[in-house]
């Protein structure tokens, strides 16, 4: 696992090995930037289930200003830390060990715009999925705000999250990327 592009570019990443995580591959990540991006000009990453935080850091690595991460595994945040520091990202970031609903109620009591959602929950936990329903009741996304969710082929998100409709849905394997946006 690596930086794909940008000011990091190539930077190797440590992954969690083991079956708690599920790291996205270097190239589903190139093909998200690739569509959502390829680069940024400021904006908040928010990083739901991070593991070692490959989407976040690349966020940021292609121009982003900001990134908060969330990751419940101890063994996966403790990496996210090591890849944070390495990248050199500290002062851009924030990090969260807790679960992702008691992070979004937090995220909703906070002055904040997330320009950038990435949700990628363990494939068995659908519910996890309300958790963009939460952050749009809130008006926690900017108007031009982009959803990114990682899922199960099985798995069928809904074709909108408020304004935000489904814009593109890509399968790779097993795995389907869904991307929203107004």
């Amino acid at each position: 696992m690596r930086v794909v592009a940008g000011e990091r570019k190539g930077m190797p990443l440590k992954a969690v090995t083991g079956t708690t995580t599920r790291p996205t591959t270097d190239k589903v990540k190139e093909s998200i930037f690739n569509i959502i991006g390829p680069y940024f000009d400021g904006g908040t990453a928010l990083d739901l289930f991070a593991g070692s935080g490959g989407l976040g850091i690349e966020t940021l690595s292609r121009g982003a200003s900001h990134a908060i991460f969330v990751e419940k595994d101890g063994k996966a945040f403790q990496l996210l830390q090591e890849n944070i520091k390495k990248c050199r990202y500290e002062e851009q970031t924030e990090l969260f060990r807790t679960d992702a609903t008691r992070a979004v109620k937090g995220l909703c009591k906070r002055d904040i715009q997330i320009d950038y959602l990435f949700v990628d929950p363990p494939y068995s936990k659908v519910m996890y999925y309300d958790l963009i329903e939460t952050l749009v009741e809130h008006n926690k996304l900017t108007k031009d705000a982009i959803i990114v969710c990682e899922h199960a082929t099985d798995v069928e998100l809904p074709n909108s999250y408020g304004t935000y409709t489904l814009k593109r849905k890509e399968t790779y394997g097993s795995s389907i990327i869904s991307i929203y946006s107004n």
